[in-house]
């Protein structure tokens, strides 16, 4: 019975995963059902955790609306996400950033990873 569960699994799976960090601010396009319509809303935030659970993974993100902290819990391998675009790489040290919904202003930032280039060093003998 297991086997045919993970064989399942294994199915639904998608490669959308690996490209984001914990820290990363990230663009999440996701589907929404709206009576007969179906849109894709944004949903811009920073990454604050991330559950690794095989099918089950998910990632929160917050982001600030109004003066008001918002944050949603998306599955990762789900058919409703359309697409995760990083549109900011997040330098920092832990697993979960908890820590940044008691932060307000400037201190609920995190600080930008610069990505240095990577150089040709092809030696000519």
């Amino acid at each position: 019975m297991s086997n045919i569960i993970k064989s399942i699994e294994a199915k639904q799976l998608t490669d959308k995963g690996d490209n984001f960090r914990i820290g990363d601010t990230v663009k999440v396009h996701f589907k929404i059902k709206e009576g007969n319509t179906e849109r894709i809303q944004i949903f811009e935030g920073l990454v604050i955790a991330k559950k690794n659970a095989g099918i089950r993974k998910t990632f929160t993100v917050r982001k600030i609306s109004y003066g008001v902290g918002v944050e949603r819990v998306f599955p990762l391998h789900s058919p409703k996400v359309e697409l995760i675009e990083v549109s900011r790489y997040g330098k920092v040290r832990r697993s979960k950033l908890y820590y940044i919904r008691d932060r307000v202003g400037k201190a609920a930032k995190v600080k930008e990873l610069i990505r240095k280039k990577e150089r040709n060093t092809s030696v000519n003998a």
